[in-house]
């Protein structure tokens, strides 16, 4: 089983030092540290293990250290930056790690950025070697790219030639789309296997300056302090992470909070409301974290059912403190959300919401029943309990309506009803108002609502015909629907991704037999099927 939630104390890969504005990464890549499978991560390259603590990196300088405000990342690998993603890692893994590995890494990276703009902490790439495929893209998610110039070190993008695949993270797209490289030295420097270095890097904008080996300590130094003064962080009470309690088996996930139950290829997941405060925390790292462990542990699962237990109540009042200023940490908090709900839009499975009695789905809550491809709410109550519970309400608040928008730079109400300003515009009068369920039918809220007598039919059906169709068709068609709308560098990052790495990295020129990948490092070169499609 994967473990998502490290402490920097616990960090094999990374060396995470805290100085009064400026914190410091070193990615020191231990070789026989790899999460699974028998290679070496060797130069630095790096698997899911290595990114994982990258991710916690993030978070913990997001919410324990805020004073900093530049993050400087490096190596302490003599000679070499970063590798890029371990090859023999992507030739043994399976497809589904495969894909999933190259999801949760740009996350990271996008997570990185949105650190920048919205957090105020400003990062730093310190290139002091060899800089290569995913080592460059992680370089190309920082705000500002320091190259050593010791004619020598080189950056590069050398899928396509040397693997016969994409750069997975976001290269491609934050060569023209963020740091607008022209699109025929783009082209260029993706088919170039050994790159580009010194000033032809600087002059063709791969890299925002270069400094000499003599000088390169004092141009860091430099650098950081002036990204500093540009950082717009405002100090929050350092906010301590608790580790995270899981139970994990084969049929089980189980938190404080939040669960999970597996019957083959279903999950049942549940997020319960208590009217702590900490719940706001904890439960969005709770949610976040089972949401990756199901991605990676258990690929076999095609649907999964979104509950909600609590007080409605309850629920309104944690809602109420994203948007008050006595809640510690509060933008980070929200923030968390907003990037654990982007997750669960990228989650290669059918959602389905299930609204009764006894749910919850209020403001951030309701965020999960939005994202989901399904919503049934039942129409009154279930006549066969002992003391049947009052029929199911949702409520729309201030956090449906801005906070929590998608990778897409839109509201999943307005995903929801993409076109139809109309409708659209009627459901403000319903904010902070409970919503039954012939009222959220009629506005366009939840798919159906059966009563007592057909709801279990109509879940049944549902999860019996999902699992009779193509589970690949069925991704390919779940992606399209929930990112409607505008298209932005992260869109266009994830589709392309979804789209092309999942059919390339099927494909025999790069995991057949004589596929690049399989002949990396073997010292025979790889046959390519050159036909076009």
């Amino acid at each position: 089983m994967t473990t998502f939630d490290i402490s920097p104390s616990d960090f094999k890969h990374w060396n995470l030092i805290i100085g009064d504005e400026i914190a410091t990464l070193e990615l020191s890549v231990d070789n026989d540290g790899g999460l699974l499978g028998d290679y070496q991560l060797k130069l630095n390259s790096y698997d899911l293990g290595v990114d994982i603590e990258l991710a916690n990196a993030i978070r913990v300088l997001r919410f324990t250290h805020p004073q900093v405000k530049c993050v400087v990342i490096t190596s302490s690998l003599a000679g070499t930056f970063c590798a890029g993603a371990n090859i023999r890692m992507l030739a043994e893994a399976d497809h589904s790690h495969k894909v999933n590995f190259c999801k949760f890494t740009n996350e990271t990276r996008l997570e990185i950025e949105e650190a920048s703009r919205l957090s105020g902490i400003k990062f730093l790439a310190a290139i002091n070697g060899a800089c290569s495929g995913g080592g460059y893209e992680l370089a190309l998610a920082c705000d500002h790219i320091l190259l050593i110039d010791d004619k020598s070190t080189a950056i590069s993008l050398p899928e396509v030639p040397l693997l016969g695949v994409l750069p997975g993270t976001g290269g491609l797209t934050r060569l023209t789309d963020k740091r607008h490289v022209r699109r025929d030295r783009a082209d260029i420097f993706a088919t170039k296997a050994e790159g580009l270095s010194g000033q032809e890097a600087l002059s063709w904008g791969l890299v925002d300056e270069l400094a000499t080996p003599t000088d390169f300590k004092a141009a860091v130094d430099n650098r950081a302090r002036n990204l500093v003064a540009l950082s717009t962080r405002s100090n929050h009470i350092a906010k301590k992470l608790i580790p995270l309690e899981v139970e994990q088996n084969d049929n089980s996930i189980q938190y404080e909070w939040v669960s999970a139950k597996i019957d083959g290829a279903t999950a049942e997941l549940t997020i319960q409301v208590t009217h702590s405060r900490e719940w706001l925390l904890q439960a969005a790292r709770e949610l976040d974290d089972i949401l990756c462990r199901l991605r990676f542990d258990f690929p076999e699962i095609g649907t999964v059912a979104i509950r909600t237990e609590g007080l409605v109540e309850d629920a309104v009042a944690l809602d109420s403190l994203f948007h008050s200023p006595d809640l510690e940490a509060r933008d980070e908090t929200l923030l968390l959300w907003k990037r654990c709900l982007a997750r669960l839009d990228l989650t290669a499975k059918t959602l389905i919401a299930v609204i009764e009695p006894g749910s919850c789905f209020v403001g951030v809550l309701l965020e999960l029943a939005f994202a989901a491809d399904r919503t049934f709410m039942l129409a009154g109550q279930f006549e066969d309990d002992e003391v049947p519970l009052l029929p199911a309400t949702i409520r729309l608040t201030a956090s449906n309506f801005g906070p929590m928008e998608m990778w897409n730079g839109i509201t999943r109400i307005q995903s929801r009803l993409w076109g139809d300003d109309k409708a659209l515009a009627a459901l403000l009068p319903w904010k902070d108002v409970d919503c039954a369920a012939s009222d959220a039918f009629d506005l366009g809220l939840v798919t159906t609502t059966p009563d007592d007598l057909d709801w279990d039919d109509e879940l049944r059906l549902f999860f019996e015909e999902r699992s009779s169709f193509s589970g690949d068709a069925l991704t390919a068609m779940e992606a399209n629907h929930r990112f409607c709308g505008p298209e932005t560098m992260a869109t266009k990052i994830f589709s392309r991704l979804s789209a092309w790495q999942n059919w390339i990295f099927t494909r025999p020129n790069a995991t057949g037999p004589k596929g690049a990948l399989r002949s990396y490092g073997t010292g025979s070169r790889p046959e390519f099927d050159n036909r076009r499609t």
